[in-house]
């Protein structure tokens, strides 16, 4: 018996060793195995359900600055049901109420040591079953240091989705939504561009020189009509199935990464579309601006003048603007069928904050053009700028103040010293009136006062700018006529227009069709006529700009000369972040040099028909006499003498960089 016990005890020693052992190498593997998902927890007791209606934003992150989230609960009666989490490290903060019964606002507070995971809401009422929401924290895929936003190295391709190519005819009509047609004959109409027609053609879109893609809104727009602009949105948080679905989206964004280019995202704060799934239940009596008007009258809304802004937008800067000028700008609806959003209501402005947040982080955004930037109010638009930049140091932001004033320009730019001490936060207005002066100074006849001389007096404005180089600049857009149209079909001045913007210290942005010269003579300033369909993009097009096919002579010219100018601009750290000299126009020339060490850049403007000879010996301080220039379109080369022969109108571009 002694023995069989002596051997009984080192059986049994031997086996707790052999667990010990076991357990310790089974928890060495799984901590190596998840080594890369550190942050990441799985919570077995999690229910899988999605018993609420609504709950945005639809997911969030671990890992912001702002340890703040605040949900906004859309459902029936959901205000008479207390909230319950149990997730470590987030918390209730506090739950609001709205002043209709189916909200509910929960203030999470989420602690630095919060692990990404999902964890069930729990929507508690007495003697009802409670209901579950499934909610998910993620671990964040980059650093916010690495959400580097367009800048003075990017050229950006501005595009409006319904018009440029129809990549999936399946999604062109959807049963559920309010317009269901599709005409391409009528220019107001849905024509069926989408994702994945921006997708199919982005070898093109590199091809020509870009690095940016700003596409027009592609949320969700469920208008009665004219709902193809995307300007109307109606559910913040969904691409229109019309446009694609959500993983189209991210699909176009992570093409877009894979060749080092950028998605710049078109949001609106100012405005909703009439049909936003919130519209049929507010959730309070502030949450959009005249509510108490619209629902008085919402069984028979027609809209009214009453209620409209004034689109007064210097009453942002004016000292002298009246009380009532002020109020009517900031709370007037942009139109009739946009609702104009409140964001002097907290939750409103947290909603609004947010989403940006989420489409930055869920899409790997590049940029955020903000549309009607000067209608909101002035001082939530400083807050929203500034979380996100707070959120992203190295991210971009252009917001859209069309004014031909530079100094209603100027004050809206980050840095700027405005003596009413507001700050903006934002890095980027767009240079309308560098626009206008162009367009003035290639159409008018070369007088003291007119002519090239505006397009020199208007880059003299960049004393007043805090960063010239940051601002965005553009031969037009789509809102105004096209660049050809505004130049009377001058080809020479379309050059012109496009090369001087291109090699000024600026961001620039070119419209989708402008490389083939589109048009809208026969409505100038048409809007439907402006966004037209780009040739072939659609299948059984005659015309195909893509390949080339059916393209007559100046618009294959126009495609090639912007391709080689772009994909210069793409290599040229001096048009990049040179500096800038220029010289006063005269016998209708001006000339503007971009230089930095290793490279100095000459850009000529002539409107001479006739040749003309120009003088080198004026520009001496520049140091190029005997130096080798290249002509980047011809590639002819030459040294840098006494004069110089310029045989025809038009734009001239010399470099000293030969490789």
């Amino acid at each position: 018996m002694k023995s069989n016990y002596s051997n009984i005890k080192k059986i049994n020693k031997l086996s707790i060793w052999a667990v010990f052992v076991c357990v310790f190498t089974l928890n060495l593997s799984c901590k190596k195995e998840g080594h890369t998902n550190m942050d990441e927890v799985t919570n077995s007791s999690i229910v899988e359900k999605q018993d609420i209606s609504r709950v945005e934003p639809l997911n969030w992150w671990i890992g912001f600055k702002n340890s703040k989230l605040q949900l906004l609960i859309h459902h029936p009666n959901i205000s008479v049901r207390t909230p319950e989490i149990s997730y470590q490290g987030v918390s209730i903060e506090n739950v609001h109420k709205g002043d209709s019964p189916n909200y509910l606002f929960i203030d999470l507070n989420i602690s630095e040591t919060t692990k990404a995971g999902k964890f069930n809401i729990i929507f508690k009422e007495e003697n009802k079953a409670d209901l579950v929401h499934a909610y998910e924290l993620k671990s964040r895929e980059k650093s916010a240091e690495d959400y580097v936003g367009f800048n003075s190295t990017d050229a950006i391709y501005l595009i409006t989705p319904d018009r440029f190519a129809n990549g999936k005819p399946s999604n062109d009509v959807v049963e559920t939504l309010n317009e269901k047609t599709i005409d391409r004959t009528d220019d107001y109409a849905r024509h069926g561009g989408d994702i994945q027609g921006i997708t199919n053609h982005l070898d093109y879109i590199e091809d020509l020189g870009f690095t940016a893609v700003w596409p027009c809104p592609l949320l969700t727009n469920d208008m009665s009509q004219g709902s193809y602009h995307g300007y109307a949105i109606t559910d913040y948080y969904q691409v229109d199935p019309r446009f694609g679905t959500f993983q189209d989206y991210i699909n176009l964004s992570d093409k877009l990464s894979e060749k080092g280019m950028k998605l710049i995202m078109d949001q609106v704060a100012n405005h909703c579309g009439l049909q936003h799934w919130w519209m049929k239940d507010l959730p309070f009596k502030d949450w959009i601006n005249h509510q108490a008007y619209y629902e008085e009258n919402i069984d028979n809304w027609t809209g009214g003048d009453n209620i409209t802004t004034n689109h007064r937008r210097t009453t942002n800067q004016d000292i002298y603007a009246s009380k009532v000028d002020k109020q009517n700008l900031n709370v007037g609806w942009f139109v009739s069928a946009m609702p104009d959003l409140n964001q002097q209501n907290p939750f409103m402005a947290t909603y609004t904050i947010q989403n940006s947040i989420w489409w930055i982080e869920t899409a790997n955004l590049g940029g955020i053009r903000q549309d009607t930037y000067p209608y909101p109010d002035k001082y939530f638009m400083s807050k929203w700028a500034g979380e996100i930049m707070s959120e992203y140091p190295n991210f971009s932001i252009v917001g859209e103040e069309w004014s031909n004033n530079p100094l209603l320009v100027g004050y809206w730019q980050d840095g700027a010293n405005n003596r009413d001490g507001y700050k903006s936060n934002l890095k980027s207005p767009m240079d309308f009136p560098m626009q206008r002066f162009i367009v003035e100074a290639l159409n008018e006849n070369e007088e003291w006062d007119k002519g090239l001389v505006k397009m020199y007096q208007g880059l003299a404005n960049d004393f007043y700018y805090a960063t010239p180089k940051d601002i965005m600049a553009f031969p037009d857009n789509h809102d105004m006529s096209r660049i050809f149209t505004q130049l009377h079909g001058d080809i020479a001045n379309t050059k012109m227009a496009l090369s001087y913007i291109l090699m000024m210290p600026r961001i620039p942005q070119i419209y989708y069709g402008t490389e083939i010269l589109m048009n809208d003579f026969d409505k100038p300033g048409d809007h439907g006529l402006i966004r037209t369909d780009f040739p072939g993009g659609w299948l059984g097009d005659q015309v195909n700009a893509f390949t080339g096919e059916g393209l007559n002579d100046a618009q294959k010219d126009m495609q090639s000369y912007l391709k080689k100018i772009l994909n210069y601009r793409k290599n040229s750290k001096a048009i990049h972040e040179g500096k800038t000299i220029h010289f006063a126009p005269e016998n209708g020339i001006y000339v503007l040099f971009r230089f930095n060490e290793d490279e100095t850049v000459v850009h000529i403007i002539n409107k001479n028909e006739a040749p003309i000879e120009l003088d080198l010996n004026r520009f001496e301080e520049l140091g190029l006499k005997g130096k080798a220039v290249k002509n980047v379109i011809s590639d002819y080369q030459f040294f840098w003498g006494d004069n110089i022969t310029l045989k025809e109108k038009g734009s001239l571009i010399l470099t000293t960089k030969f490789k």
